[in-house]
Order: structure tokens, then C-alpha cells, then sequence
């Protein structure tokens, strides 16, 4: 009697630690949608769909992400209202495309003469960055998570040459991010916004007349070599850039702890991955671009420090203009002015540079 009724307990316990543990990896799965700013074409896209088989392969039974390239379900410039409102669960962003709706966007994805990748790097991990890009972000009721990174960006490439900055005048360059759109007007150039799909047929009908788009292994597969012959560097507009994977807030709400914690592992490690595939990358792309017969010319000295002279007031009067800005400048200046006396002390064996920076004091006078 004793033995049959412990068979039965054994039984019933047996099934039901089954049936619990069946039902809670059905039930616990969570299936979200994500697409891109970036269409197939762009290398960029890589970004996105590393993230995303990283989220699978830790997720597996718990959480899963099905990704549709950029354009798939709505046009990329209206990625960031598709997710705010909820339709697209995760986007995956470059934040100087949303510059229009706050420009605190624009210096979070990328600042002229700003962050280096590896400035990005320990702003966003460890001098607060992380938190900044969240209140910005969760303005619009979303939650983003940094994901991804590259270097210096090419510079500008274009059908005749440019040799100073006497050269922007009177040229129409596809240039990307509202401040990048100031400085260029004031050498005399004028912005044209184009998404990345439409630069190819620009440049090649003459509606432009150069671009900067991104770093040379983008370029190349995008294949403006093709439609230009000269490439001037340094890329003053971009020495960095970063990527976010953006969240509807309420469906962050909804993920388990587990689940948040998987997707921002992801994106951590999607992070350095991406600046080590990209940067890597660009080694063979260079030398594809110089084969091809790509004459590289590159501003002198005194140009750069013009243009960040004009980089600098204007990051003043967006500080003027907008508290938001301001906080996210200050945090970032701050700390290129405290890690500039180690960086000075390391070189030759360092990263990046110390710039000249805008007057720190009136900076954080116009943050509330």
C-alpha cells in the first residue's frame, strides 16, 4: 500500500515537474519583431544581425528576435515613431538621424571633432553615458541599448578634389547629423539628407556632388568608388559613431529580468564585436579604394582647427539653446578634459586625441 502510493506520488510529482517545466519555457518565450535604419545593401546592417543572433543563442527557449532588414516594414526615417508607438518592437539606430526631434540625438550618436570609438567606449560604460542615453531616449518612451560602434569615418568623397576648406564652397554633399549640417553651411557647403540607399544614384545623376557616409568597408560595398574619385580626410564630422538597438518602453516593461538581461549582455558584447569586425574590415577596403585609383588628399593643420573652432561655437549655442544638449555635451567634455592628462602622458601609446575644448563652466551653466 505504502509502496503503491509513493509510485503514485512519484508519478503525479513526475508530471507535473514535466508539464511545469513545458509549459514555462513555451510560456516564458517572448517573440519580438526588429528591423533597421540600414537597407541590405549597407554593411551597417551586420551590426544588427549579430545583435540578433547573439539575443537567440543566449535566449534560446526564453526569448527570440525575428529581424527584417531596414525598409522591410517601414521606411528607415521612420524607424524611431514606428517602436515609440509600439509597432516595431526593437529598432536598430544611428541616434543623428532623430537630431530633429531633439538634438541631444545627434551628439549621442555622433559629435564633430567628439568621441573617438574607444572615447565612446569608457563615456558609455563607465562615465556615464549609459544613464544619459536613457533619459534622452526615454523622452519618446523608449529604453536603448548601446550595441554597436566604429572608428573614424572615411571623410568626404567626392568627384573633383579638395584640398582646403576653401574647397566645401558651393559644393552639395549628402552629410549626415544637424550640428555636422551647421558646420558644413559655414565652410560654404550646403547639406543634402539622404538616406543611404539613394547616395549611389546621387552622386551618379549629379544631384550631389560628394558624400561622407561611413568607414571605407561601408563605403566600398556601397560602392562609391564608382561614382567618386577623391577622398579628403580627416573625417572632422565623425571621429566616431555609436549604434543603439532602441526598445519600446512598454514592451521592456513586459520582459522578464532574465530577459532584460539577456538583451543588454548582447549588446554589450555586440559592442566590441562590431568595432573589431568594422575596423578590421577596413584594412582590405582601403587598399581596394587605392587600387582603384582613389587620390586621398587631407586638410593641413590649421584647417582642422578652424573647423573646430566653428565646432565649438556652435556646440555653445546648441548648449544655449537646449538643456538636454547641454547635459549630454558637459558629460562628454568633462570627460575628455579629465582623461586628457593620462592620454597626454601615454602617447605615443595611446588613443585618440585631446582637443580643444568649449568653456566647461558655461557649458554645465546652461544644464537644469
Amino acid at each position: 500500500m505504502k509502496k503503491r502510493m509513493f509510485l503514485t506520488i512519484f508519478a503525479v510529482t513526475l508530471v507535473s515537474t514535466l508539464v511545469w517545466q513545458a509549459t514555462l519555457t513555451g510560456a516564458a518565450e517572448k517573440q519580438l519583431k526588429m528591423s533597421s535604419v540600414w537597407t541590405a545593401g549597407i554593411q551597417l546592417i551586420e551590426i544588427d544581425r549579430h545583435f540578433v543572433k547573439i539575443v537567440n543563442d543566449l535566449g534560446a527557449g526564453d526569448l527570440k528576435i525575428t529581424f527584417f532588414d531596414g525598409g522591410a516594414l517601414v521606411p528607415p526615417f521612420e524607424l524611431f515613431d514606428a517602436v515609440s508607438r509600439g509597432q516595431i518592437d526593437i529598432g536598430g539606430d544611428w541616434g543623428g538621424y532623430w537630431a530633429g526631434k531633439n538634438e541631444a540625438f545627434n551628439i549621442i550618436g555622433s559629435h564633430p571633432m567628439g568621441l573617438t570609438a574607444v572615447d565612446y567606449m569608457l563615456w558609455v560604460y563607465q562615465g556615464g553615458g549609459y544613464e544619459l542615453i536613457q533619459e534622452v531616449y526615454g523622452k519618446y518612451g523608449l529604453v536603448c541599448l548601446p550595441f554597436g560602434t566604429h572608428g573614424s569615418e572615411s571623410g568626404v568623397r567626392s568627384k573633383k578634389p579638395i584640398k582646403a576648406i576653401n574647397d566645401f564652397k558651393g559644393l552639395k554633399i549628402r552629410i549626415g547629423g544637424k550640428l555636422q549640417g551647421k558646420v558644413l553651411k559655414d565652410l560654404g557647403g550646403v547639406q543634402v539628407m539622404l538616406a543611404g540607399a539613394e547616395v549611389y544614384e546621387a552622386l551618379q545623376k549629379g544631384v550631389i556632388d560628394a558624400v561622407e557616409y561611413n568607414i571605407p568597408s561601408v563605403d566600398w560595398v556601397m560602392g562609391l568608388q564608382e561614382v567618386t574619385k577623391y577622398w579628403v580626410s580627416p573625417a572632422w564630422h565623425a571621429p566616431a559613431a555609436i549604434f543603439g538597438a532602441m526598445i519600446s518602453k512598454k514592451v521592456w516593461d513586459g520582459l522578464s529580468p532574465r530577459q532584460r538581461e539577456i538583451l543588454k549582455t548582447a549588446a554589450t558584447a555586440n559592442f566590441l564585436w562590431s568595432y573589431t569586425f568594422l575596423e578590421y574590415n577596413n584594412i582590405d577596403a582601403t587598399k581596394k579604394f587605392l587600387d582603384k585609383g582613389t587620390v586621398i588628399t587631407r586638410l593641413n593643420d590649421g584647417d582642422v582647427n578652424k573647423i573646430q573652432e566653428i565646432v565649438n561655437k556652435h556646440t555653445m549655442d546648441s548648449c544655449k539653446e537646449n538643456p538636454l544638449f547641454a547635459k549630454v555635451a558637459y558629460s562628454q567634455y568633462k570627460f575628455l578634459n579629465d582623461f586628457s592628462q593620462w592620454r597626454s602622458i601615454a602617447q605615443p601609446f595611446s588613443f585618440g586625441r585631446n582637443p580643444i575644448l568649449p568653456d566647461l563652466n558655461a557649458i554645465k551653466g546652461y544644464v537644469k
